[in-house]
């Protein structure tokens, strides 16, 4: 092998084998092997204190303890969830940024903007996170104790009636245009950054309603701060026992929020099976479903990647629908 080489030579491309070997044979082949080796960053695109924020901070907590590194929880609010999107969209697809992605952002905002910063495609989907049943609220100087009051009571006030909302494209703003087609009610939209400060100016008299999600009123209903007229789903729940579903005033109304785990579409696969695996575990715990009912939210059963994919694009027309039924598409 070595003829006509001086020892020099020789020993060189002895020295070079020994170096190429040790290199191929250490070069990885699943990235995640070591997932996650630095902290990870879990964006949340609405302010601190909502249901998001809520959910987020427990799956931080309970992936900090699974994996031993830090799960960092950032708030970007804004235009109802599209910065905090647009954040995670951009961010290095390496796994070391997640989302908590909504039906916002993924299926209704493709319908009711004009032009989004970001496309859902943008992202994997990982894992559902939870769901949440709404509640609607009005201020108790309302004169209103029922939702056929409600509906009276705007009728007889055409767009002069303010609602509530952590901007276009939530739940919040959603569930009040489906019960204002299904009902032929018009009232304005004023956004906030969050379901937190919305709720605080319907409790202090600035707006008069709002539809909200479970787990931030509840203290504010139990304080008398707000009065419940109805839930968005279309049956009872077991801590607002007295307030009737919309459903039973508004037949066919049925609707729940959701929330799902996502990263950047072109994270690995090995990383995204990992956090999908390890997600659906312990968000299927009794004790990761305790903590989500006591924050007003529901566990819910998982499904594959491509499952989930499906998931998004159904959702995406049921919303689409709804969003154009209600003439308001690609008026953000």
């Amino acid at each position: 092998m070595f003829k006509g080489m001086n020892v020099y030579g020789a020993l060189a491309a002895i020295g070079l084998m020994a170096f190429a070997g040790p290199v191929t044979a250490q070069t990885p082949s699943n990235p995640a092997a070591h997932y996650p080796e630095r902290p990870v960053t879990l964006i949340v695109p609405f302010a601190p204190g909502g249901g998001t924020d809520i959910l987020a901070r427990l799956i931080a907590q309970k992936l900090e303890q699974a994996w031993g590194k830090p799960f960092i929880v950032e708030n970007r609010p804004g235009a109802g969830s599209v910065v905090g999107a647009q954040a995670a969209a951009r961010a290095e697809p390496d796994g070391h940024t997640l989302f908590l992605a909504s039906v916002s952002n993924l299926s209704a905002n493709p319908t009711l903007y004009k032009k989004l910063p970001y496309d859902p495609k943008d992202f994997v989907p990982l894992a559902l996170a939870a769901a949440t049943p709404f509640v609607l609220v009005v201020n108790p100087s309302l004169p209103v104790k029922s939702v056929a009051e409600l509906i009276d009571y705007v009728k007889a006030r055409p767009g002069q009636i303010n609602y509530a909302s952590s901007g276009p494209g939530v739940p919040h703003h959603l569930y009040i245009e489906m019960l204002s087609g299904m009902t032929g009610i018009h009232m304005t939209m004023v956004p906030y950054k969050g379901s937190l400060p919305a709720l605080n100016d319907v409790a202090a008299g600035h707006v008069p309603l709002m539809m909200v999600d479970l787990g931030p009123v509840l203290g504010a209903i139990q304080g008398n701060l707000v009065r419940p007229l109805a839930v968005s789903v279309a049956r009872r729940i077991d801590v607002l026992k007295d307030v009737p579903p919309l459903a039973d005033t508004v037949p066919g109304f049925d609707a729940s929020g959701w929330f799902m785990m996502a990263a950047p579409a072109a994270t690995p696969r090995p990383i995204v099976d990992k956090l999908h695996d390890e997600l659906t575990r312990l968000l299927a715990t009794s004790d990761a479903a305790d903590q989500l009912l006591k924050a007003g939210l529901l566990p819910v059963p998982n499904r594959s990647v491509e499952d989930l994919r499906k998931y998004i694009a159904d959702e995406t027309a049921r919303w689409g629908e709804v969003i154009r039924r209600a003439g308001i598409a690609g008026t953000f």
